[in-house]
């Protein structure tokens, strides 16, 4: 047997205390993983007619806008990502957040009584707007890295629009939530029609179809084509009809017409952001991210300090080893609700957070007998002072036991055969927060909800500035060159799951499909990055997969554990093997989560 044929033997047949409900999805030409098997079929697309794997990831945000939904994800909403350009051996990090619009200022706030940035519903709920970023984010990397034409990438999404797909039973699930359609028949008429006609919710296999939706991504189409196959120039005229033209005027007077702040010329100027990721190092490997204008950090903060632990010593998802990732991660939540923030508009001490001295000063707080009840103190890498007066966690008088998993977002992977390598994380217009604009076929983002109305802190609210997204996505790098990408959606449990998945990988040596399907479980012990900003102290969330001996000796340390059905929901790993260039990626079952290769 060839090394190579044997890399893949293993991956395929590891040991049976980690076997899987699903194959590991492996191929040479190509490989895309996806929220949905369509989705990733958008992509793949992209591949099979010579793209490469930024047209991919880019068929397939278009497509992921129109198939999920329900996934916490719309056409106006925002994207972060990791790029590999395997031809000049670049790595970047993609800002599709959208700002603040113009009149979001601290004194319209406290003018009007809010501490916090509501969303629905509500008299306040569209306060929280923000531009769309991910359209913006899609036409760059298809402008600078990818192949093919808007009107290409675009034709996926635009078939499942205007044609229908069939209804699947997750999207089914979450509009049958009640909470779901009331926020349809609040607001101004069009999107109960579309996503209950006849006044029900569609049976799963129903053909559903999104005629404004439709409309809307058939004016990207129209913009392209009138550029006559000139690829660039039809992007510039995409990119121009979104952000100053008729879409742009239909989204600002959607806005106002609800009470929301965005008007169309903010989004005249925004225009995405590629830069530099952060890196950290862990057992040997580099591990890259966003910076502090997302929770990105925090999964390496997580690391630098279980770098003092033998954690295969302690057997995985064993007591200990929950227990020692749970109270790591209790700290680095503490330091992102102090120190993170929009670093164009904030001195956010990243590099002092991610120190090794740092790391094991905030390790050595870790009591391996007894569970932090609260949350920690924030650090304080530069010896500069405690946390910023008002930073105050709100108490939560829910029921822990009736807890749901956020409903999360998507993710977005690719890979082809050259080493390009992105991962994708979608998000904004949650059903039960936003308002439904009927016009655009779409909700609006209110990723405004997760500023701080303080004066002085990094996240706090000011136009113009990015809010602390909890969008992330992560790559792995073997000798310098990214070889593994790790990402999934879940609000603040996101940088938790993406933490459990880096260690599945990297200590305990499982392939992707492994790692995503492995139990997880996530602290609670932290102020939650979504209106209303509840805290939950001592709260951690445990899989069904999580044994009940475990759970009780959990709870003998002081955890308040409480059975969820999933954390990280929808996660997606993918790989390529850098001697073999074999591509292989591993799907999350808890979710009609796909991965399709070639």
């Amino acid at each position: 047997m060839t090394k190579a044929a044997a890399r893949v033997h293993e991956m395929e047949h590891h040991t049976a205390d980690w076997t899987t409900t699903r194959p590991i999805v492996s191929g040479t030409q190509g490989v895309v993983a996806s929220g949905h098997p369509l989705v990733s079929m958008a992509g793949m697309r992209m591949l099979l007619s010579g793209g490469n794997a930024f047209d991919a990831a880019v068929a397939a945000g278009f497509a992921a806008a129109v198939v999920e939904p329900t996934a916490s994800y719309t056409l106006c909403g925002e994207c972060v990502a990791l790029i590999h350009d395997a031809r000049s051996g670049q790595t970047l990090s993609l800002s599709g957040q959208g700002p603040a619009p113009a009149r979001a200022t601290l004194a319209y706030f406290r003018g009007r009584g809010l501490d916090t940035i509501p969303t629905g519903p509500g008299p306040d709920a569209h306060l929280s707007f923000t531009v769309p970023g991910a359209v913006d984010a899609y036409l760059t990397v298809l402008e600078t890295l990818g192949t093919r034409s808007v009107s290409e990438v675009l034709a996926p999404a635009l078939s499942y629009a205007e044609r229908g797909f069939p209804m699947y039973e997750y999207m089914h699930r979450l509009l049958a939530i009640a909470e779901s359609r009331t926020q349809f028949d609040l607001y101004p008429p069009g999107g109960t029609a579309v996503f209950y006609p006849g006044g029900r919710v569609p049976a799963v296999g129903d053909l559903f179809v999104q005629p404004a939706l439709a409309r809307t991504l058939s004016r990207l189409v129209e913009a392209d084509a009138g550029c006559r196959g000139h690829r660039k120039a039809g992007i510039v005229a995409a990119r121009e009809r979104f952000y100053r033209g008729d879409i742009a005027a239909a989204i600002g007077a959607f806005s106002e017409s609800v009470g929301g702040l965005l008007r169309a010329d903010d989004l005249a100027g925004y225009r995405a952001g590629l830069e530099a990721p952060i890196k950290t190092t862990f057992a040997g490997r580099e591990i890259l991210g966003q910076a502090g204008w997302t929770q990105g950090p925090v999964l390496m903060q997580a690391l630098g300090m279980l770098e003092a632990f033998d954690l295969r010593a302690m057997g995985h998802n064993s007591v200990r080893y929950i227990h020692v990732v749970t109270e790591a991660l209790k700290l680095a939540f503490a330091d992102r609700e102090r120190f993170y923030g929009d670093s164009a508009n904030a001195g956010v001490p990243i590099a002092a957070l991610l120190a090794p001295a740092y790391a094991r000063e905030r390790a050595a707080q870790i009591r391996m007998d007894r569970a932090a009840p609260e949350a920690p103190a924030p650090g304080d890498p530069r010896r500069q002072g405690g946390m910023p007066a008002g930073m105050t966690a709100r108490a939560t008088t829910e029921d822990p036991a009736a807890i749901h998993a956020p409903d999360g977002t998507t993710h977005i992977a690719a890979i082809d055969r050259d080493g390009n390598m992105i991962c994708l994380t979608p998000s904004g217009g949650v059903f039960r927060k936003s308002a439904f604009a009927a016009e655009l076929g779409c909700t609006l983002s209110t990723r405004s909800e997760m500023f701080v109305l303080e004066d002085g802190h990094p996240n706090a609210l000011a136009p113009g500035k990015r809010p602390r997204t909890t969008l992330v996505s992560y790559l792995i790098c073997d000798k310098g060159v990214p070889t593994t990408s790790i990402g999934c959606p879940g609000g603040d449990d996101q940088a938790q799951a993406d933490l459990q998945l880096v260690l599945n990988v990297l200590i305990w040596g499982m392939n992707p499909q492994q790692a995503v399907e492995a139990p997880r479980f996530s602290t609670q012990t932290l102020v939650n990055s979504f209106y209303p900003r509840v805290y939950r102290p001592g709260q951690l969330n445990v899989e069904r997969g999580i044994p009940e001996s475990t759970r009780a000796e959990l709870r003998a340390l002081g955890h308040k554990v409480s059975e969820i059905g999933a954390c990280g929901i929808g996660a997606v790993v993918t790989h390529r093997d850098p001697e073999s260039g074999v591509l292989s990626a591993g799907a999350d079952p808890r979710r009609p989560t796909y991965a399709l290769a070639w």
